[in-house]
C-alpha cells in the first residue's frame, strides 16, 4: 500500500510524503526496504529528518476495562540533512531491521488480525509531522512455522491472534508487548484443556516458546492455567520431528508429563552461544509466567480475526491449522487510527 497526504502541520504549501515498502512480508529479524518520495511544496524546505516509526496496535487492561491503542515499537532515521527545493521530487531509498520480536502477522498468505505499520515522520524547520500508516506484513521464522504447522498436524484449530500490552514474567521479552496466538484443543486434549495459547519471542540465535493452557477442572477442582517455556535454536528446525516435539510439550503443559527435555538442544545450549536473555539452566516452568500485573485473558480484540482458514500445512496435510472460529474482519484496521496519547 502507498500512503500520500499534505502535511498539515507544515501547513498549506508545505512537502507532500510518499512511503513505499518492498519486497512483501518480512520476517521477525529480517530487512524492511523501500523508498520515501518526497513532493517539494511551495517554497524551498530544510529537511532535518526523515524518520520512519514502527507500530503495532495493541490491547491495554486497566481497571474500567479494555481498549486497543496503537504503541511505537522501533523508530529509525532514514535521512535528512538537505534542502527540498520548491516542487522537487526526490527519493530516499531505507533499508532496516526489524525486531526479532516483532509479530507475525500472517500465516501461509493469510492474515491472523494483527495490525502493524510504518508511519513517516518529516522534520522540517522545527516542525513535525507524521503520515498515515502503511501496513506491514510480517511472515513467520522457520521455527515458528514449524511449531505452528505441527499444532495444525495435531489437530489444534486457529481461534485468534492479539498483541497484549505487558511483559512476560522469566523471558527475555524485549518489546512492550507480546503476541499471543489462541488456539482451540486438539480431540485429543479436549478433556483436559479448554485453550491454548502460544507466544514467540524469537532472538538471533533462537526462539523462546511459551506455551500457556488453560486447564479443564474436575469434579473437585477448579480450571486453572498452566505455562511452560520452551527454547530451540534456528538451525534445529531441519533436524526436530516437530509432530513429536510439540505434543511431547503440549502433553507437558496439560499435565501428562512427557519424557521431553523443556529445553530443545542442538549443540550444547539451545541457542548456540550462550543464551542471550540471560537464562541459566533448564526451565521446569511450574512457576507461572506472569504477565505484567498477572495474567490476563483476553477475549478477541477488533483486530484478533482470521477470515477463514489459517491455512493447510505446507507438508500437504489437509485442514491442518483450519481456524476453528471466524471471529471479526479487520476492514480497513488503519481507517479508525488516533494518533492521541496511544503511544509509549
Amino acid at each position: 500500500m502507498v500512503f500520500k497526504r499534505l502535511l498539515g502541520a507544515l501547513g498549506v504549501g508545505g512537502p507532500s510524503v510518499d512511503t513505499v515498502l518492498e519486497g512483501g512480508a518480512v520476517p521477525p529479524g529480517g530487512t524492511l526496504s523501500g523508498q520515501v518520495h518526497l513532493q517539494g511544496g511551495s517554497a524551498d524546505f530544510d529537511i532535518e529528518h526523515l524518520t520512519l516509526e514502527l507500530v503495532a496496535r495493541v490491547e491495554a487492561e486497566h481497571e474500567d476495562g479494555e481498549h486497543e491503542g496503537f504503541v511505537t515499537f522501533d523508530r529509525f532515521t532514514v535521512g535528512g540533512g538537505f534542502r527540498l527545493a520548491e516542487g522537487e521530487r526526490r527519493s530516499v531509498p531505507f533499508a532496516v531491521t526489524v525486531p526479532w520480536e516483532t509479530p507475525v502477522t500472517e500465516l501461509y498468505g493469510q492474515s491472523l488480525g494483527i495490525v502493524l505499520g510504518v508511519r513517516t515522520e518529516l522534520a522540517v524547520a522545527g516542525a513535525k509531522d507524521k503520515g498515515d500508516l502503511d501496513p506491514l506484513a510480517v511472515a513467520p521464522l522457520p521455527a515458528q512455522e514449524a511449531v505452528l504447522e505441527a499444532l495444525g498436524r495435531l489437530g489444534f484449530g486457529f481461534r485468534s491472534a492479539d498483541l497484549e500490552l505487558g511483559h512476560i514474567r522469566g523471558t527475555g521479552q524485549r518489546l512492550p508487548f507480546y503476541q499471543e496466538i489462541e488456539l482451540t484443543p486438539a480431540p485429543q486434549y479436549a478433556h483436559a484443556l479448554n485453550e491454548l495459547e502460544v507466544t514467540f519471542l524469537a532472538a538471533p540465535g533462537g526462539l523462546e516458546v511459551v506455551l500457556e493452557a488453560d486447564k479443564r477442572g474436575g469434579l473437585f477442582s477448579g480450571g486453572r492455567d498452566a505455562v511452560h517455556r520452551f527454547a530451540v535454536s534456528h538451525d534445529a528446525v531441519a533436524h526436530l520431528d516437530w509432530d513429536a516435539e510439540v505434543d511431547a510439550w503440549v502433553r507437558q503443559v496439560a499435565g501428562q508429563q512427557a519424557a521431553a527435555a523443556p529445553y530443545v538442544h542442538g549443540h550444547g545450549d539451545a541457542y548456540g552461544h550462550g543464551d542471550p536473555y540471560g537464562h541459566h539452566g533448564h526451565d521446569s516452568s511450574h512457576g507461572h509466567v506472569g504477565h505484567h500485573d498477572g495474567h490476563h485473558r483476553s477475549g478477541p480484540g477488533t483486530g484478533a480475526v482470521v477470515a477463514g482458514a489459517a491455512a493447510g500445512v505446507a507438508a500437504g496435510v489437509v485442514g491442518g491449522f483450519v481456524a476453528a472460529e471466524v471471529i471479526d474482519e479487520i476492514g480497513d484496521a488503519f481507517e479508525d487510527e488516533d494518533d492521541g496519547g496511544d503511544e509509549g
